[in-house]
């Protein structure tokens, strides 16, 4: 199947990384890890992976005129990501993330949002100015960007009749007038949040019936579940032998939307993203 376009709106980040036996309690000190440092952001992570999985992927979003954000694109280059709409702020950082990964690899992340946190709907309007989304794209964005920008995206899309996937993470309230055909990707706790719900099918169901969109609740090891109108299909992740998951949901969901663009069907899509993103989690860092 033919490769197709993907746009990517969202953070930036670099990610430094101690891998310790296990993780430290409040307060508590851990000593003994390794540390490692990594190309990251949720969005450059799903830039990423799209890319990877034989895309053809833009990239919309901000980085400081600092060597963290030079580092960071030359990454996203290398792998084959068009970083030439990425806004560089001067004066600002770029974001970065503290991230300490167990023995199991479980992890806990703390971000400084730096210049994610400056990108606004004027930074997506002016790279969809020089190069439009088509009907045929998928427009991938996430909540680690203002809402400006997640609203912004997600008009593109709609006027465009590309297909939008939303990553709700980290989960507030979803913005008003979601195209059609948007697929929102949550995992547990992010339905949770969004919908009061704890059990993933039920909030699943709430989602969808909000919003009428295709609800994709990614379960971690148990794979994922898709509610897709009155059909609500568990798809199982295969069996891996984890060392860090830490970007795993990433990749899922730039590879759904790669596969998306490629026009596969959405379930046959979730079934490719979740295989993909269980290979993730044997290796460390969000990129694999």
């Amino acid at each position: 199947m033919a490769a197709g376009s993907v746009l990517v709106v969202g953070s930036v980040n670099v990610d430094l990384v101690v891998t310790t036996e296990r993780l430290p309690r409040p307060g508590e000190t851990v000593t003994g890890g390794r540390f490692a440092r990594h190309g990251g952001g949720k969005g450059a992570n799903q830039a990423v992976a799209a890319a990877r999985a034989g895309a053809h992927v833009r990239f919309v979003g901000a980085v400081g005129d600092d060597d963290l954000g030079a580092e960071a694109l030359a990454g996203l280059d290398a792998e084959g990501v068009d970083v030439s709409a990425v806004a560089r702020l001067p004066g600002e950082t770029t974001g970065v993330a503290l991230i300490a990964v167990d023995a199991e690899g479980r992890n806990q992340i703390a971000v400084a949002s730096g210049a994610n946190a400056r990108v606004d709907a004027g930074i997506v309007d002016a790279a969809l100015g020089g190069a439009a989304l088509a009907a045929g794209d998928v427009c991938l964005v996430g909540f680690e960007v203002p809402d400006a920008a997640v609203g912004a995206a997600a008009a593109a899309a709609g006027r465009a009749g590309a297909r939008a996937v939303l990553d709700p993470a980290p989960a507030r309230d979803l913005p008003a007038g979601l195209p059609p055909g948007v697929v929102l990707t949550p995992n547990t706790l992010e339905a949770e949040a969004l919908t009061g719900e704890r059990d993933p099918g039920g909030a699943a169901r709430a989602l969808h019936a909000r919003t009428g969109a295709p609800v994709l609740v990614t379960l971690g090891a148990d794979g994922a579940l898709l509610v897709d109108g009155d059909t609500a299909t568990t798809i199982p992740a295969p069996p891996v032998d984890v060392v860090d998951t830490t970007g795993a949901g990433d990749v899922l969901c730039g590879a759904l939307a790669a596969a998306l663009a490629a026009g596969e069907a959405l379930e046959d899509a979730v079934r490719g993203a979740v295989r993909a993103a269980s290979a993730s989690a044997r290796t460390a860092g969000a990129r694999g």
